[in-house]
């Protein structure tokens, strides 16, 4: 392409340099009466498209509607900052624009790293006096969902009500997405419940937007109803649907639906079959995830990289590593979340010395270039392995601004080593960027009552009570017969007494008998005695979805329970003597990582 468009802009034949080698590639000789159209195809990159422009100016041609329409097509198919810069210096030049260049532009936005500048773009399409159409729409509130525009989607939205476009498949489908993109699925519940006759579309938006907002019970009812109408599901809508499995850790319904995929033939789909593994790794079972992985006949880089995440996330470390050098072997480059999966694997391994290594590699051998949460993964290997100083340092010089979920990953270290000052420090640090997560405030507040610091207890707690802030309730769920059943932190403490709370009182008894005892330093009150400390630690969510599980599941079958906090020591406690007398296996997916409680024992090691 190059050596045409320089051929037929005359440039000079190419010049040896002193050292005998050619300074360009020989140019082919190109018949000067051809079409300069023709070579706009032959374009490859934006510096050719430059040339092509200079082709065009010189042949009288930089005005020509077609040569422009092409050469803006040609910025905004795979757009980055630069190539929508140009295409908007160009869109600038065509005196009257129609609606058709107007949605390209919009659709090359969308798309860019700059979806903002969509809505300017709308309003001047309004101000020419056009009408929006149903290509318009679908670009523009792509771009705000993109840019989490809500309020310029809910205008938007009310011009397509305006216009008649609310019952189009595509611009209600785009509506959906925009909302649960903003968080505010309810709205997205709305648009799509007035749809009147949804189509697989319909349900393909609001069932992913359901799952992005980590709303999966609401999402898998849609999916039975979706069958239940005789709508074919598609690709899209199986990798939502198993994204939703994960989330709950409903190992049944994904098993259900790992059938349904064999049997729809969406295992041909790499993309289905690589988040049917890691729907089994997130619902505890990785056995079924390797069988998964192992049968499946191509393996991309997702593929390779949700196999090691698997691992990592399990406990085995070694096992990730291994896996990642036989992706090597295979030839397939890995990518951010191989790299992710293998430093997540040596923070919960305690391999400093392998981290440092694949953090290294990352971009010396592979260029890529580490993002926040290869970082927060080094901050934890570190902070994990008592290496407090070096992680603040790390954090200190990085090059780029800390996010407060880098420091929370500190501050979490700091309270498991007992680094009281270093602890503050870290908060400080914390609330200068965020002051509203009750999180932050209980870990500080935790380390200082296990120091004896009880005037800095009070401090915090009264911080928290004047800037408004809230504890989040811990919360465990356990799928039995296709049903998920939640439990709170307290359930049971002001409460009559149900079936699981007298079972749970019986079973901390059984308990005592061998050996177990309540680590009532775990609550941080002083002002309430050992025995209202034992009862708080009683009823833990854990333990209640655990209690529900040895009542209403087969002896000897799996307990798999999933807790949206980190398990407490307490119950990590408990649950292997459970594991041990009543000869079951438990399998616990806390925010961190998994547990598999056997024999009285923890995969973990104790180290989580």
């Amino acid at each position: 392409m190059a050596a045409a468009l320089s051929a037929m802009t005359s440039i000079s034949p190419p010049k040896s340099k002193p050292n005998g080698k050619i300074s360009r590639i020989e140019l082919e000789p190109i018949n000067p009466a051809q079409n300069p159209l023709s070579l706009l195809p032959k374009c490859a990159s934006l510096k050719e498209l430059k040339q092509f422009q200079g082709l065009a100016i010189k042949t009288h041609l930089q005005n020509d509607l077609t040569v422009l329409t092409k050469l803006i097509n040609f910025c905004t198919k795979n757009p980055t900052f630069t190539s929508m810069e140009y295409a908007h210096k160009l869109f600038d030049k065509i005196s009257q624009p129609d609606i058709v260049l107007f949605n390209t532009m919009a659709r090359g936005y969308s798309r860019s790293k700059t979806p903002i500048q969509a809505i300017p773009l709308f309003c001047q399409l309004l101000s020419f006096g056009f009408l929006p159409d149903d290509y318009t729409f679908p670009s523009v509130l792509k771009a705000c969902s993109s840019a989490k525009a809500l309020e310029e989607g809910k205008q938007i939205h009310c011009l397509v009500t305006k216009l008649g476009l609310n019952h189009n498949v595509y611009v209600c489908a785009s509506l959906i997405s925009m909302y649960t993109e903003c968080n505010d699925v309810d709205s997205a519940r709305r648009v799509f419940d007035k749809v009147l006759d949804p189509c697989v579309i319909s349900y393909n938006a609001i069932i992913t937007g359901y799952g992005k907002c980590s709303r999966p019970n609401e999402a898998l009812p849609l999916f039975r109803e979706l069958q239940v109408k005789s709508l074919k599901p598609t690709d899209v809508t199986m990798l939502s649907v198993l994204s939703c499995c994960a989330l709950l850790g409903a190992l049944d319904l994904g098993k259900w639906i790992h059938e349904y995929v064999k049997k729809h033939g969406f295992d041909n789909f790499i993309k289905v079959s690589t988040a049917v593994i890691d729907m089994y790794s997130k619902c505890g079972s990785l056995e079924d995830a390797i069988c998964v992985f192992e049968s499946m006949s191509v393996r991309d880089t997702p593929a390779w990289s949700a196999m090691i995440v698997a691992y990592a996330t399990h406990g085995k470390g070694y096992k990730a590593i291994e896996t990642f050098e036989e992706m090597r072997k295979a030839g397939v480059q890995p990518d951010e979340i191989t790299f992710l999966g293998l430093l997540y694997a040596c923070s919960h391994n305690g391999l400093v010395e392998e981290g440092w290594r694949y953090f290294s590699r990352m971009s010396d051998k592979y260029g890529i270039f580490p993002g926040i949460k290869h970082y927060g993964c080094m901050v934890d290997l570190l902070g994990r392995t008592g290496h407090l100083d070096e992680a603040y340092k790390f954090i200190d010089e990085l090059p780029i601004k800390p996010t407060p979920i880098l420091w929370r990953t500190l501050l979490a270290a700091c309270s498991s080593h007992g680094d009281v000052e270093l602890g503050k420090r870290v908060t400080e640090r914390i609330f200068e960027l965020d002051d509203s997560h009750g999180g932050d405030y209980v870990i500080l507040s935790n380390l200082c009552a296990r120091a004896g610091r009880w005037e800095d207890v009070d401090v915090l707690r009264k911080l928290m009570k004047d800037r408004g802030v809230v504890k989040i309730p811990g919360c465990s769920s356990i799928e039995v017969d296709n049903i998920v059943h939640e439990f709170f932190s307290g359930d049971g403490v002001n409460t009559e007494s149900t079936s699981v709370h007298k079972a749970l009182d019986a079973l901390m008894k059984e308990l005592k008998m061998v050996g177990y005892v309540p680590d009532t330093s775990l609550v941080f009150h002083a002002e309430i005695g050992e025995e209202e400390k034992e009862i708080s630690l009683r009823y833990h969510s854990e333990k209640l979805a655990i209690t529900y599980g040895l009542l209403n599941t087969p002896p000897g079958s799996t307990i798999r329970v999933v807790k949206n906090l980190r398990i407490c020591g307490d119950c990590h406690a408990a649950a292997k003597l459970i594991s041990h007398i009543f000869g079951r296996q438990i399998i616990l997916r806390d925010v961190q990582r998994f547990h598999h409680f056997k024999d009285g024992k923890c995969s973990c090691g104790d180290f989580w």
